[in-house]
C-alpha cells in the first residue's frame, strides 16, 4: 500500500509522517528527494544550468540555491521552468523509491510525504492521497510560533498554496488537524487500521 501525504504550511503533515513511521511505514521525503534533484549527477542540474545559466553553478560545482532563487522568486514564469525540470526527476525518485521498497517487502506501508504532490501530479504513484488540512488562521498562529515567520508571510504562503477545499478535493482521506495533536494521532491509527484490516 502506497500514500501520498500532503498538507500546506503548518498542517502538521510532517508531524503525521514521524507518526505513521513510528507505525512501521516507510516513509520518503520530498524535500529530501527535491535535495537530490540538485545534486551534479543528476539530469535536473545539467537543465538548470542550461536553463538559468552558468552562474547558478558556484564554485564547489554545486546549484547556488540562493543565487537561483533570486531568479526565480516573484517570477511565475521562471518557478514553472524550474518545477517543470524538477518535478519529473523527484517523481523518477519517488518511483524508484517505491520499485527498491517493494523489491524488499511486496506488504510495506510507504508513504510520499510531499507538499506539494497534488501540484506536481504525483497522487498517481500511491493507491490512496491523505490530506493533512488545518484552518488557516491556526496555521498562521502555528507558523508564527515555529518558524517564528511574520503573519503576513505566512498568509501570503497560504495564498500561494492550494487551498483546503482543493486538496480535500482530490484527497481519498482528509484529516483535520486544527485540534489537539491526540485527535491527529487517533485519526492516523484508525485509517491505519482500516487498510490493514
Amino acid at each position: 500500500m502506497i500514500i501520498g501525504l500532503t498538507g500546506g504550511i503548518a498542517s502538521g503533515k510532517s508531524t503525521a509522517a514521524a507518526h505513521l513511521a513510528s507505525k512501521g511505514a516507510r516513509v520518503m521525503d520530498g524535500d529530501v528527494l527535491g535535495h537530490r534533484a540538485y545534486e551534479p549527477e543528476t539530469a535536473a542540474f545539467a537543465r538548470i544550468a542550461e536553463t538559468f545559466g552558468a552562474d547558478v553553478v558556484g564554485a564547489d560545482n554545486r546549484i547556488d540555491r540562493k543565487l537561483l532563487g533570486g531568479k526565480v522568486f516573484g517570477n511565475p514564469d521562471a518557478l514553472k521552468q524550474l518545477t517543470d525540470i524538477l518535478y519529473p526527476e523527484i517523481r523518477r525518485m519517488f518511483a524508484e523509491w517505491i520499485g527498491e521498497c517493494q523489491s524488499e517487502d511486496a506488504d510495506a506501508l510507504l508513504v510520499m510525504d510531499a507538499a506539494v504532490l497534488l501540484e506536481a501530479g504525483w497522487e498517481d504513484l500511491a493507491d490512496e492521497t491523505w490530506v493533512v488540512i488545518v484552518d488557516p488562521d491556526v496555521a498562521v498562529a502555528r507558523a508564527t510560533k515555529r518558524d517564528g515567520l511574520d503573519e503576513a508571510a505566512v498568509r501570503k504562503r497560504i495564498a500561494s498554496q492550494l487551498s483546503n477545499a482543493e486538496r480535500s478535493a482530490r484527497a481519498d482521506v482528509v484529516i483535520d488537524n486544527s485540534g489537539d495533536p491526540g485527535a491527529l494521532t487517533a485519526r492516523l491509527d484508525s485509517e491505519l487500521a482500516r487498510i490493514s484490516g
